[in-house]
């Protein structure tokens, strides 16, 4: 007669063995979402802020210097309706220390020329499918243009608009034959600024600086092109 097997011996289970899977899935899990989210568009930057933020405005993209940005609740990636930065002239890098304000601040501060005159600010605006920049010099500024024209600088022409009309109090400065075309306040207590804007995509692109700087209006053309190249990053 063949000798009984000995009885199964038990299994010993760990009460803890559960808890301690989970806390090691979660762990990895937690460790996948913060690598994903780490910024690699740019490499960081003192005080821990990526260089520069991926900013959207409607469908298009724009790479915006984090230091440039004036307005503090506008420091952050993915869609918004506006960012309003500033620039050093003519180096244009951002200024080395950047005082937070609000959009409507940055607005006026911009028009009324508070910072230094060494300086020129650009705003990233969604239009909405507005009246784009160029069908407004040529259907609506007209309108209200005195009949006489003159010539400022090189091949740039000025013509005042006329008092009573939305514009009064400014003068329109247009390069013949080039696409420099800037709205200008006229010196009064404080210096005279002056808007020159551009469509890019989904967003019009609203540069201001001191009326002074007409003088060379080439090099500020050229400032322009080369923020609007560099904001719409490489390959644009």
């Amino acid at each position: 007669m063949a000798a009984p097997l000995p009885p199964r011996s038990r299994k010993r289970h760990n009460p803890y063995l559960p808890i301690l899977v989970s806390i090691v899935i979660g762990s990895a899990a937690l460790a996948s979402v913060i690598y994903l989210l780490q910024p690699t568009w740019s490499p960081q930057q003192r005080g821990g802020e990526p260089a520069t933020l991926p900013v959207t405005i409607g469908h298009t993209l724009f790479n915006v210097p984090t230091a440039a940005i004036r307005v503090k609740l506008q420091k952050r990636t993915g869609p918004q309706e506006r960012v309003d930065m500033s620039f050093l002239y003519p180096s244009l890098e951002p200024p080395t220390a950047q005082k937070h304000i609000t959009a409507a601040e940055a607005e006026a501060e911009a028009a009324s020329k508070v910072e230094p005159i060494d300086r020129i600010f650009v705003s990233l605006i969604a239009h909405h499918d507005a009246v784009s920049p160029e069908e407004r010099a040529k259907t609506i500024y007209p309108r209200y243009l005195e009949s006489d024209a003159s010539t400022v600088e090189d091949t740039l022409m000025v013509q005042a608009f006329r008092s009573g009309t939305p514009y009064a109090g400014e003068d329109l400065f247009m390069a013949d034959g080039e696409s420099f075309i800037a709205r200008c306040s006229r010196d009064a207590q404080t210096p005279g600024m002056c808007l020159s804007e551009r469509r890019v995509g989904d967003a019009d692109l609203h540069f201001r600086f001191p009326r002074a700087w007409l003088k060379h209006w080439r090099d500020v053309a050229d400032a322009m092109d080369k923020l609007a190249s560099q904001l719409q990053g490489p390959g644009k």
